[in-house]
């Protein structure tokens, strides 16, 4: 079971001295990235945030993973203060962060032995070919990543994620970087995963069908800089989901129509932004 409680969090950047901020028109030496934000996450949900291009949702994410420092406020993993990364927090990246001298099995091997040096060699085997198994990669364990496709590789990186059992996996837009039809199928194997393990997931996404599909709530947050949280969205969707159901679901225009509303708005003070800097 994973609480994450964020609590009044604020991201501040050292800028350099004398630098002038044209956004806001005035000299700081700093850049507030986000401001203020403040949500509690409840064990076994998963959790989208989307926002304009900007507004810090990887920063976010960043600091609930221990990769980026807090500069104000707190965020809690079961009452404790996260301080630096950790095994309770899996991460599966946009551009996947696989080792490429290695193959599948042994990318997925090196971070288990890393969280859990003890595993007895028939226990790690176990658990690495069950989570090969759980992403549908049997056959290509002994294959390097130059020789899989993009979701081949995306497959790799939720595998070891998964394979360190963390209460919690961290999503930085991870079907980003790929085509549309692989994006689509990986969505729906992120589903399947998910209806297995229930671990809470927070995601980072563009797309609004994406965070449909998979999430329990939806956080938007406001354009940057001191991006704040501007609502938070509860998906009413029964599970397990397919796109085709929920796309008949009374909610579901609604919610997209919001979204849609949502991120054209805060896209467009942006670009009203920088037009304001020419």
């Amino acid at each position: 079971m994973s609480q994450l409680s964020i609590r009044n969090v604020t991201k501040v950047f050292p800028g350099k001295k004398g630098l002038f901020n044209k956004v806001t028109g005035k000299t700081s030496r700093d850049f507030t990235a986000i401001e203020n934000i403040s949500m509690e996450i409840e064990p076994n949900t998963f959790v989208s945030i989307i926002g304009p291009s900007g507004c810090g949702k990887s920063t976010l994410l960043d600091m609930i993973a221990g990769l980026s420092p807090i500069s104000d406020g707190e965020i809690l993993l079961n009452g404790q203060p996260i301080t630096g990364p950790g095994p309770d927090r899996g991460m599966v990246f946009q551009n996947y962060a696989l080792m490429p001298w290695m193959t599948v099995e042994e990318n997925i091997r090196f971070a288990v032995e890393t969280v859990h040096p003890k595993l007895s060699p028939k226990a790690m085997g176990r658990k690495i070919k069950e989570n090969i198994q759980l992403v549908g990669l049997e056959g290509a364990e002994r294959k390097h990543p130059h020789e899989l496709s993009g979701g081949m590789r995306q497959r790799v990186g939720i595998a070891r994620a998964l394979a360190i059992d963390p209460q919690m996996l961290l999503m930085d837009e991870p079907f980003g970087a790929l085509d549309a039809l692989t994006r689509g199928f990986l969505q729906d194997e992120i589903e399947r995963i998910w209806e297995q393990q229930r671990k809470t997931v927070i995601m980072i996404t563009h797309s609004i069908e994406e965070a449909l599909l998979l999430s329990d709530r939806i956080v938007m947050m406001t354009r940057g800089p001191a991006a704040r949280v501007d609502e938070i969205l509860e998906v009413p969707f029964p599970r397990p989901r397919n796109r085709e159901t929920i796309m008949q679901h009374p909610a579901y225009a609604p919610l997209k129509a919001e979204m849609e509303s949502h991120l054209f708005r805060e896209t467009r003070a942006v670009e009203e932004a920088r037009i304001r800097k020419r």
